[in-house]
């Protein structure tokens, strides 16, 4: 199937070729077709399969099919997100295959100024995305107007429950029209899911295109069983003899995504942190120098796992489990993406055995156990040694074009 086949108009088919996407991915193929015949969507994918698009898509459709254009720039839809990095990540995908209709967007989120926000708010704009607390705000200030939404969008809607916005989102949807299309995107598909879905959609169309809870089936998985204390250790000898150039490696809390980087720096591997307490200019331009390349390592807590898109991160580490599975699956649906085969590795010590049982559990599978020789942990456990060659690890190659 092609985008044409989808029902989609020649603008936005421009500027998906623009893009060099030429077949759409399974979510979009099976959500964009039920979006335009303007029905609510609950919508379950895997990380990495294109959820972006296969909303942003449909929605300039149908904002082109309506009759808008002649009429000044009011808010139209809007999107909602967990954190500024993906706030800015969807901004983004509005503007680029937008770029070829006549509507405005703007994101809007905390850590920065609000000044520059009114100010765009009042030139006009037909897109919001935003964050729930600085979206409300806003609300509170009078600098922005939702009485024309037509489209509300919950993206990673799971994420949102877990960083406690409930409250949040339902103050925004009770000011919002009552007529309009809702969709809700989740990259995992729980019962509390199921429960927020049934408080703001209308009879939605459920729209799955993978067993919920799973992990990407391209990302080759392997714990690594460590003593605690030479988990930085391995790390280095990781990146270093298996040469990775770019690695996203997750820590459980700010202050050890700080030292863990700290570390690799004098281990002379180029590494900068992301996490909440970081202002978001320091958080954009890490993550900016990351995806270019002037960084080898990034640093991260749970902040960042679903805000960062690289279609081709080769490398994610896992230095400490998360201590809620789900974010285990997040986090590693950072690699294996647009189709690209990825690595995901666990560093796991003893005091973590029970992370991994619920992790495994919740995505119905036995990762691998090994060690590496030379960092042989506990006799007791079980697992496999193995050798690393110089070109373990090294960067993979894409399996085919890489789509959104």
């Amino acid at each position: 199937m092609t985008f044409k086949e989808l029902g989609l108009s020649s603008p936005l088919l421009k500027a998906i070729g623009e893009q060099g996407y030429e077949t759409p991915t399974p979510i979009q193929e099976k959500a964009i077709p039920v979006i335009l015949q303007k029905k609510d969507v609950l919508a379950g994918a895997q990380t990495g399969t294109g959820k972006t698009a296969g909303f942003t898509l449909p929605l300039l459709e149908l904002l082109s099919r309506a009759k808008h254009k002649t009429q000044q720039h009011k808010v139209k839809a809007l999107v909602l997100t967990p954190t500024r990095e993906l706030a800015s990540q969807v901004e983004e995908s509005v503007r680029l295959y937008g770029k070829h209709l006549p509507y405005k967007s703007a994101v809007i989120f905390g850590g920065v100024k609000i000044n520059p926000q009114i100010v765009a708010l009042r030139k006009g704009v037909d897109i919001v995305v935003a964050t729930p607390g600085r979206l409300l705000d806003h609300i509170s200030q009078k600098t922005i107007n939702l009485a024309s939404v037509d489209f509300l969008i919950l993206d990673e809607a799971d994420r949102m429950l877990d960083m406690g916005f409930v409250n949040d989102i339902k103050k925004v949807v009770a000011i919002l029209p009552k007529e309009r299309q809702t969709l809700l995107f989740s990259a995992t598909y729980s019962d509390a899911i199921k429960k927020l879905s049934n408080q703001f959609l209308k009879s939605p169309t459920l729209i799955e295109v993978a067993r919920a809870n799973t992990s990407s089936e391209i990302v080759k998985q392997a714990v690594y069983h460590v003593d605690k204390t030479r988990k930085h250790e391995l790390l280095r000898h990781l990146i270093t003899e298996g040469k990775w150039q770019q690695v996203l490696v997750f820590t459980r809390t700010k202050h050890g995504a700080n030292r863990l980087s700290g570390q690799l720096e004098k281990d002379g591997i180029s590494s900068a942190a992301i996490h909440g307490n970081k202002s978001q200019n320091a958080r954009t331009k890490a993550l900016a120098d990351f995806k270019k390349g002037g960084v080898r390592v990034l640093v991260a807590t749970d902040i960042a796992a679903r805000g960062i898109d690289i279609d081709q991160l080769p490398h994610v580490v896992n230095y400490e489990l998360p201590n809620v599975s789900e974010d285990y699956v997040h986090r590693i649906g950072r690699t294996g993406r647009a189709g690209n085969v990825g690595e995901a590795i666990s560093l796991v010590c003893v005091d973590e055995d029970e992370f991994l049982r619920n992790i495994e559990k919740l995505i119905k599978k036995d990762i691998p156990k090994v060690w590496l020789k030379g960092f042989k942990p506990d006799p007791s456990i079980k697992a496999e040694p193995i050798n690393m060659g110089g070109n373990r690890g090294a960067r993979n190659k894409p399996r085919g074009r890489g789509r959104r």
